[in-house]
């Protein structure tokens, strides 16, 4: 019974109001010590007081994921559902920090995209500090404003998916929402009205002191110097670019005479090439010539010396028809004794494998076969 919702309770967004938290986060704020004693029976009057004791905001936290108190009375809210002045007022408490901030996360939950921007929009311009509790158990230091523009802008804030609410331009379009008036709107139109004053009361003064010293107020000064580091960073810019297309060009130009180098080189190799081919034929050429020559200047000295060899011939034929008969003689005998020693070695022995044979013995000092 303690974790149901108010049967009076309204569904928001077609749901159960406690269903727009996640059911672990749910389950973790069900079994949390503070939820069972701190928010049992507790009305929207006395929820204001457990509110005005909190000293930080956060989700969950640790390594069980410990929810806040925070968290335990925005739970707290949405099972109860109290009515919208009420969280209008909390809204609207500037004593109690913490208090303002549960009114607005519950109304970012619960509330219509037209009443979120028209009553959280006015809290931009609170500035004050507040503890936040990190997941990992430590503090940081924020700000009202920061935390206000985490609800408008961010999907999760403190471990609970936000719902989507619209631009604010598409509700201007509409006509649902007027246009936002800034804080300091008003000290904007008084400093105007102050210079239209000063401009009227010192027309009758002397116009080029009063221009002089309207020139070096140190709004006019830094005007003055905004204007120029804005042509001094134009001007950057632009040679920034001029270098970078110049740089393009010249390595464009460097490409291209790589490329012509290149094709140079070639052609010159191949103009070597040419040239060392027709030199190499030339040498193929005179080489062979030169061979040419020397066989023809052999096959001369050989005609000559077969001339000179016949002439020879004749004159030892004419010297055999004139000498003795007795040398003829001889020669035969000779060769009847070459004969006869050929016969003795027995290399010419009729079957080839004993003449074979022979030679190997004749060769070793051996005897030859018969």
């Amino acid at each position: 019974m303690a974790n149901r919702t108010d049967p009076s309770a309204k569904s928001i967004r077609g749901t159960n109001p406690q269903n727009l938290v996640e059911k672990i986060v749910r389950t973790k704020i069900y079994q949390n010590t503070y939820w069972k004693e701190q928010c049992f029976g507790l009305t929207a009057e006395t929820l204001v007081d457990k509110a005005m004791e909190l000293d930080h905001i956060g989700g969950t936290f640790g390594g069980n994921r410990k929810p806040t108190p925070f968290m335990c009375l925005v739970m707290k809210m949405l099972q109860i559902q109290p009515e919208k002045e009420i969280v209008i007022e909390f809204i609207k408490n500037d004593d109690y920090k913490y208090v303002r901030i549960l009114g607005a996360f519950y109304l970012r939950l619960t509330g219509t995209d037209t009443d979120v921007y028209q009553y959280l929009e006015p809290l931009y311009n609170d500035y004050r500090k507040l503890r936040r509790k990190l997941p990992d158990g430590n503090f940081t230091l924020t700000h009202v404003d920061e935390v206000i523009d985490e609800l408008l802008t961010n999907d999760y804030s403190c471990d609970i998916a936000m719902p989507r609410i619209k631009k604010r331009w598409t509700l201007e379009a509409t006509g649902s929402l007027e246009l936002r008036k800034s804080a300091l709107e008003e000290d904007f139109e008084e400093e105007e009205e102050k210079e239209e004053n000063v401009q009227v009361d010192g027309m009758d003064e002397d116009v080029h002191d009063r221009d002089y010293y309207h020139d070096r107020s140190p709004a006019r000064e830094r005007e003055r110097d905004r204007r120029r580091d804005s042509h001094r960073y134009r001007d950057y810019d632009r040679d920034r670019d001029y270098d970078r297309e110049h740089g393009r060009w010249r390595e464009r130009d460097r490409d291209r005479d790589r490329d012509r180098d290149r094709d140079h080189d070639r052609l010159r190799d191949e103009k070597d090439y040419g040239r060392d081919r027709d030199r190499d034929r030339e040498r193929d050429w005179d080489r062979r010539e030169r061979d040419r020559g020397r066989r023809r200047s052999r096959s001369r000295s050989r005609s000559r010396s077969r001339d000179r060899d016949g002439g020879d011939r004749d004159r030892k034929r004419h010297a055999r028809s004139i000498s003795p008969r007795r040398p003829d003689r001889e020669e035969p005998k000779k060769k009847k004794e070459k004969k006869k020693e050929k016969k003795d070695d027995g290399t010419d022995h009729p079957d080839p494998e004993i003449a074979e044979a022979n030679r190997l013995r004749a060769s070793l000092g051996l005897k030859p076969l018969k």
